[in-house]
């Protein structure tokens, strides 16, 4: 790899000493991995105000390229979100280290003892894009994992998270680890991600977060295994009987809480007999919050709301924009998910068991629900810590990544002497 002419020597090298410092890290007790972690949560305390300095330069310089202020909202951290980052590196300090956790074992009629137990995958590498918040998940659910992670944040968060990296590295080096174990290769750019994607043998997993384009690229052009986060373009459907103001309550806590994430409601679907009664408030309810619906025919007639168009059933808006259709039942909800779904997240609001029960078993999306909003599809909601991101494939993993995620297993066998005849 160091000979690769495609790749700057320093760049090599950078990845050469995350690998290396990855050995250290994977043989450490859960106790020094635990002490990195509450060393991180103090120091995040301690320098918060540098960080807010570092990330108002970002913030600037995503209003001059004109950014969109959803991804200026995800970009944007202030001290109380800071301090959300620091209570999350907590609460993973707080869980069961998964590494050597044993998943099963048995011994041979032979005598020989057989164990599968979770061990880390190494280097995990992380592109992502207006997100310095994932810099500290990832690190600090990296750490208590065992793997070490070179981190490409993108342009925009640069400088937020260049303090955010040597926060994570001081907390390493004051508890006797490489500071190497967690790095940044943002000072390559774009053609850094590029180098990222072909580092096979120096990376062991890499994981994208960010737009459908930056997902699809890596996802392409990768040589490195990857585990795809999706987007989300995630659904409510309010079946027949269900509770009015319920509805209305889940629905606008969806769209409304923060509608710049991935488990933000895009579209609601209604079933005809609830549609005169339900959609004028939901979409007063809705326009109340600056929210703009676009809706089919039938809700047309209802509200005053824009036309929907083909498109807006496949949009992930990420903005106060929410598609809403009307259905004959919960079939064609249904079906219209299996159509237009990322398979990220969906939800029944109903009280029918029966349609409850039929739509949690047909709709195959990495996580559906009931009664609730889509907003609680989160690492941190599920008792995680945080996560790594949201899983929509169907290998290794399926929704939010927690600590389990990431990690890989290996075989242990013990024996007495024994030869195979």
């Amino acid at each position: 790899m160091r000979d690769n002419p495609e790749m700057n020597p320093d760049f090599v090298r950078l990845l050469e000493e995350t690998r290396e410092a990855s050995q250290s890290l994977r043989t450490q007790s859960s106790a020094v991995k635990d002490e990195v972690l509450t060393r991180l949560a103090e120091s995040l305390r301690e320098r918060s105000d540098d960080i807010v300095a570092a990330n108002a330069l970002d913030e600037q310089k995503g209003v001059a390229a004109g950014v969109a202020s959803g991804l200026l909202d995800r970009l944007r951290l202030t001290p109380e979100r800071i301090e959300g980052l620091a209570l999350a590196v907590e609460d993973i300090r707080g869980l069961a280290d998964p590494i050597g956790q044993v998943q099963r074992g048995h011994q041979l009629p032979n005598g020989l003892r057989v164990q599968q137990v979770r061990v880390p995958f190494g280097v995990i590498g992380a592109i992502y894009e207006a997100r310095p918040n994932v810099t500290v998940d990832i690190a600090a659910l990296c750490i208590k994992s065992g793997n070490a992670a070179v981190l490409r944040g993108g342009s925009l968060a640069e400088e937020s998270n260049r303090v955010l990296v040597d926060i994570i590295s001081g907390a390493l080096a004051d508890c006797g680890l490489p500071r190497e174990a967690i790095s940044t290769i943002d000072e390559f750019g774009r053609e850094g991600a590029t180098w990222l994607m072909r580092a096979r043998g120096l990376i062991d997993v890499l994981i994208p977060r960010g737009s459908a384009a930056l997902i699809q690229s890596v996802v392409s052009e990768s040589q490195v295994p990857v585990i795809e986060t999706g987007e989300g373009n995630v659904h409510i459907y309010v079946d027949h009987s269900a509770d009015h103001q319920q509805a209305i309550d889940i629905v606008l806590n969806a769209k409304v809480q923060r509608p710049s994430v991935c488990n933000a409601v895009e579209t609601v679907l209604i079933h005809r007999d609830e549609a005169a009664g339900l959609i004028p408030p939901l979409v007063d309810a809705l326009s109340a919050q600056g929210v703009r619906v676009h809706g089919c025919e039938a809700t047309q007639a209802l509200a005053a709301v824009e036309p929907a168009s083909t498109e807006d059933w496949s949009r992930e808006y990420l903005s106060l924009d929410l598609a809403m259709k009307v259905v004959d039942d919960v079939d064609e909800a249904i079906g219209h998910i299996r159509t237009y779904s990322t398979g990220h997240t969906e939800s029944i609001l109903t009280e029918s068991v029966t349609r409850a029960e039929q739509f949690l078993r047909e709709v195959d999306s990495a996580v559906v629900m009931v009664n609730t909003s889509t907003r609680f599809t989160d690492g941190g909601e599920f008792g995680f810590g945080a996560e790594v991101g949201i899983s929509t494939q169907k290998l290794h993993a399926r929704g939010p990544m927690g600590l389990p995620e990431l990690t890989s297993t290996k075989w242990i066998v013990r024996g007495l002497g024994h030869t195979r005849g």
